[in-house]
């Protein structure tokens, strides 16, 4: 009897565990479209290199998570008096990665199920705001993922190193409801039982550029 309870509480102590560090990341602030922001003349405009820029993603489900990586594509932004002020990146969604290195995953998150690549071969995310807020500096942006686009704002710390600049982001997450990704969702699907797919995709991305 001693050994049950024990084993009982074991499963419910790592159990808390797990749903603790799964919610440890903040759902960036999701809002509808909002509109671009404009470069000014006395901007220093920044080209992001795709090579030295990391994009990493995690997904949960009840059985347990996933991790991987996706490309950055192409992205420029200016900076005004140490802050962003606009800026456009376009992300290869065909570059997307599991870190396990499962082809049968990677083609299924490819697929119509989930971000239809073959459809929607890239995503994209335009600056649309940046401020302090707290003593953290968030960055707002439009985020476009297959048909759908939505403002994300999330925090992010910048650095500057001669004429290298770089942005990296806290640990976030988007609902992936929000952008109709509805395979495996609670959000669209009843009866799912234990084959449900969290909506929540953890982000975190670091983006290095080179003065132009």
């Amino acid at each position: 009897m001693k050994k049950s309870i024990f084993k009982f509480f074991t499963i419910a102590m790592l159990s808390l565990a797990i749903v603790s560090c799964k919610n440890s990341a903040e759902e960036a602030k999701t809002t509808e479209a909002a509109e671009a922001t404009e470069a000014q003349v006395t901007s220093t405009k920044y080209i992001a290199n795709p090579a030295e820029t990391t994009i990493e993603w995690a997904g949960y489900k009840p059985t347990g998570q996933h991790n991987g990586t996706i490309q950055l594509d192409s992205g420029v932004f200016t900076v005004n008096n140490g802050q962003i002020e606009s800026g456009t990146f376009i992300i290869d969604m065909a570059s997307l990665k599991d870190n396990d290195g499962s082809a049968r995953l990677e083609g299924h998150l490819k697929s119509a199920d989930f971000f239809d690549v073959e459809k929607h071969p890239n995503a994209a995310f335009e600056v649309t705001g940046f401020e302090e807020v707290d003593g953290k500096m968030m960055l707002s942006g439009n985020l476009k993922l297959k048909e759908k686009e939505n403002n994300v704002t999330f925090p992010v710390t910048l650095s500057e190193d001669g004429d290298t600049f770089t942005v990296t982001s806290d640990m976030f997450t988007i609902d992936r409801s929000k952008w109709n990704v509805k395979y495996g969702s609670k959000s669209f699907f009843d009866n799912l039982g234990d084959k449900f797919i969290n909506d929540d995709i953890e982000l975190k991305i670091t983006v290095k550029a080179k003065k132009s």
